[in-house]
C-alpha cells in the first residue's frame, strides 16, 4: 500500500534501453514520475527491432526501480501478413494505420482489469498512437505526450517521397492523423508538447486543448565535455527512421560533394544503427563510416570535431542536439534540424539550409578551434540552463500533480496551471 498518487502508464514501446529519441525520454519521463507517483506501465513491445524474451525480460528488471512493468506483443511482429492487412484496413475503412498497428486483445483486456481494480488518479498515453484506447480510461484525467505532431510529420515525409503512391499514401495518413489529434486533443486533461511550435500546432486544430511544454533534456553528468581530441564530423542516430535516412542521403548527395573539394580525406561517421548493406554501400560510394548499433554512443560523438544534422523532415526537439550541447560540441544544423530548441544562429549552433552553405560551415568549424570552442561553450551553457533533466523534471511533476489533484478542473494551456471547469469526457 502507498499513499502516493497512482498513475497507470501506457506505452506505446518498451523504453529500455534508452538507446534512441523515443526510448531516452520516455525512460527518463518514467523514471522523474516514478519520484512522486506509483507507477503501473502496461507496454507494447519494440515495434521494428529485435528483442528476445530474455531482452525484454531484462528490460523490465531494469524498470522495476520505476514501475510495474507489464509488456503485450504487437501481432504485426508475429504474424507477417497482419503488416499488409494492418495497411488495407486503415486504407479502406478510414483510419489511420496506427489504430490497427497498436490493436492487441491482451492489451485491451488487462487495461480493462486494472482500471476496475484499483483506483488510477492518473493516465499517462506515450502518444495519440494508443488512442483505440483512450474510451477505456473514461473518468479518469488523461495526459497525453506528442513526441512531436504526427499528422505534420507524414505530411513533410509525403512532400519528400519520390513515388507517387507512397506520396498520396503518407499523406493520406497524415489526414488521418490529423483528424485524430483534432478529435482528442480537446478532450484531453492535458496535451504534452516538445516546444512551443508544437504546442501552437496543436492549438490549431483543437483552440480548447490544454497545453503544456515540456521539451526534451538530457542528462549533464553522461553526457559532458572530456577533452577528446577531435577530428571530422559525425551524425548520431540509426537509418531506420525516415526523417535520419533522409538526411544521410541528402548529405551524402548534396553536402558532402562540397566538403570533399575542399577536404577529399575529412573522416565522416554515421553513429547508430545501419544495415551492414548500407554500411558496405556508404562506405564504398561516399567514404562514410556506419558504425551499426553501438551500447554507448559518447566516445564516438566525443571523436568529432563537428556534430551534423542534416535533416529535412521530423519534428518535437532533438536530442542527438541536447548531447552534443551537453558535450560541448559545435553543431552545424538545418533549421528543421534544430526546431524546438532555443537554437541561436552563430551562439550556440550554426544553423544552415542550403547544401553549399551548410558545407561552408562544417568547413569552417573543422578549420576554427576557436569557433568550435566558441559555439560549444555556447551549447553546454544553453543545456545546463535549460534542457537539464532536473530542471525539466520539475516542471513536469508539477503539471502531472496539478492534473491529478484538480478535483473537476483543468489546466492552463499556457501555464500548465489548474483552472476550474467542467472535466472533458474521454467517450
Amino acid at each position: 500500500m502507498t499513499d502516493r498518487p497512482r498513475l497507470l502508464f501506457l506505452c506505446q514501446t518498451l523504453p529500455f534501453p534508452p538507446d534512441g529519441g523515443v526510448w531516452i525520454r520516455t525512460y527518463h519521463v518514467l523514471r522523474l514520475l516514478a519520484r512522486t507517483f506509483d507507477i503501473t506501465a502496461l507496454c507494447f513491445e519494440r515495434a521494428g527491432t529485435g528483442g528476445t524474451g530474455r531482452d525484454i525480460a531484462a528490460s523490465v528488471e531494469a524498470l522495476r526501480r520505476f514501475a510495474h512493468v507489464e509488456v503485450f506483443a504487437i501481432p504485426q511482429r508475429r504474424r507477417r501478413l497482419r503488416y499488409l492487412w494492418d495497411h488495407f484496413r486503415s486504407a479502406t475503412l478510414g483510419r489511420v494505420y496506427t489504430t490497427y498497428l497498436y490493436e492487441s486483445r491482451a492489451f485491451r483486456s488487462r487495461l480493462v482489469e486494472l482500471i476496475g481494480s484499483r483506483a488510477f488518479d492518473l493516465v499517462h498515453v506515450d502518444s495519440l498512437d494508443l488512442a483505440p484506447y483512450l474510451p477505456a480510461c473514461e473518468g479518469i484525467p488523461v495526459v497525453c505526450v506528442h513526441h512531436d505532431v504526427e499528422s505534420a510529420l507524414l505530411q513533410r515525409r509525403a512532400a519528400l517521397e519520390r513515388s507517387r503512391w507512397r506520396r498520396a499514401y503518407l499523406a493520406y495518413q497524415g489526414r488521418l492523423m490529423d483528424a485524430v489529434e483534432r478529435s482528442w486533443c480537446g478532450r484531453l486533461a492535458l496535451n504534452v508538447a516538445m516546444s512551443e511550435r508544437d504546442a501552437a500546432a496543436l492549438l490549431r486544430k483543437a483552440p480548447g486543448a490544454r497545453v503544456t511544454v515540456v521539451p526534451n533534456g538530457v542528462d549533464l553528468e553522461e553526457f559532458q565535455p572530456d577533452g577528446t581530441e577531435e577530428v571530422g564530423m559525425a551524425f548520431v542516430g540509426g537509418t531506420s527512421p525516415f526523417p535520419n535516412l533522409d538526411a544521410l542521403h541528402f548529405f551524402c548527395d548534396q553536402i558532402l560533394p562540397y566538403v570533399r573539394r575542399a577536404a577529399p580525406d575529412v573522416p565522416v561517421r554515421w553513429i547508430g544503427r545501419a544495415s551492414v548493406q548500407q554500411q558496405r554501400e556508404c562506405r564504398a560510394r561516399h567514404g562514410i563510416e556506419l558504425t551499426g548499433y553501438t551500447d554507448d554512443v559518447r566516445p564516438l560523438m566525443q571523436g568529432a570535431a563537428c556534430h551534423i544534422v542534416p535533416l529535412r523532415t521530423g519534428g518535437g526537439t532533438r536530442l542527438k542536439i541536447l548531447n552534443s550541447w551537453a558535450m560541448g560540441k559545435a553543431v552545424v544544423s538545418t533549421s528543421i534540424g534544430c526546431e524546438g530548441l532555443e537554437a541561436r544562429d552563430d551562439v550556440n549552433i550554426l544553423v544552415r539550409d542550403d547544401p553549399k552553405d551548410f558545407a561552408d560551415a562544417i568547413l569552417a568549424v573543422l578549420g576554427d578551434h576557436r569557433l568550435r570552442r566558441r559555439l560549444g561553450e555556447g551549447g553546454r551553457g544553453t543545456a545546463q540552463r535549460l534542457y537539464s533533466w532536473d530542471v525539466v523534471g520539475e516542471r513536469m511533476i508539477d503539471a502531472y500533480l496539478r492534473v491529478a489533484t484538480a478535483p473537476a478542473g483543468g489546466v492552463d494551456r499556457e501555464t500548465g496551471t489548474v483552472r476550474a471547469e467542467p472535466s472533458h469526457s474521454h467517450s
